[in-house]
């Protein structure tokens, strides 16, 4: 994130070079900071503030994190800025949907899973800015190529109930050689609980049965993600 230099007056007082959205045209976006770009969405600031310093102080209150920043409602913005109304907190929101999902447009076009990264960029559109556990399951032909993905559980902020049964009905049904176990830990602890390693040997040893392999069990945290198979695990 780009450090930004509060200044005083309305943007039109600024030099024509120095306005944001005449900037961009003249030097592209990269030249623009964080707070330039969310000041652009904002239009207009306050009486005494200008959008660019209201940008600021918003981009401040999430640490300058815009990953953070994306966790907030139209709600929270309107509940906690003067000058930002209902249109401006839904254009601020939707302006960081379209870069998260961007972030994962990838992700979306593969249809091979290969490592743990093409797993959780599988996955981490669903899971990473959840406030609850939700479970997940991949499901893989015999060139683990994606079946498809499905929801199984949802749970608390601490849990998830999982029932195996259905898991392996769902794998069954789509002839499936070979399962992934995703799910998250919105407290952004990647260390698995022990009722994770023992569900994940418990499906192990139910799939064995059913002739089909559980590949790997991956948690998605918004620090990143931890990969059974990647730490020997499996």
């Amino acid at each position: 994130m780009q450090t930004y230099v509060p200044v005083a007056g309305s943007i039109m007082s600024f030099e024509e070079q120095d306005r944001p959205r005449e900037k961009m045209m003249r030097l592209g976006k990269s030249a623009l900071n964080d707070a330039e770009l969310m000041g652009i969405l904002i239009g207009s600031g306050t009486f005494g503030e200008n959008a660019i310093n209201l940008a600021a102080k918003i981009l401040a209150s999430a640490n300058n994190d815009f990953s953070e920043l994306g966790r907030r409602t139209p709600k929270d913005l309107v509940k906690g800025f003067k000058g930002i109304g209902e249109a401006k907190a839904v254009a601020i929101v939707a302006a960081l949907e379209i870069g998260r999902r961007r972030q994962f447009s990838d992700a979306r076009r593969r249809e091979r899973i290969t490592c743990s990264r093409d797993i959780y960029e599988a996955v981490a559109l669903s899971l990473i800015d959840l406030e609850y556990e939700e479970f997940h399951i991949i499901l893989l032909n015999r060139a683990s190529h994606i079946i498809s993905k499905i929801l199984l559980s949802k749970g608390g902020v601490a849990g998830v109930v999982v029932d195996a049964k259905m898991i392996f009905k769902a794998a069954l049904e789509a002839l499936a050689s070979s399962i992934i176990l995703c799910h998250n830990h919105p407290s952004g602890n990647l260390l698995p609980s022990q009722s994770d390693i023992d569900l994940t040997k418990k499906l192990q040893e139910g799939a064995k049965l059913l002739d089909m392999t559980v590949l790997d069990h991956v948690i998605v945290a918004k620090t990143g993600y931890f990969s059974f198979a990647d730490e020997g695990k499996m």
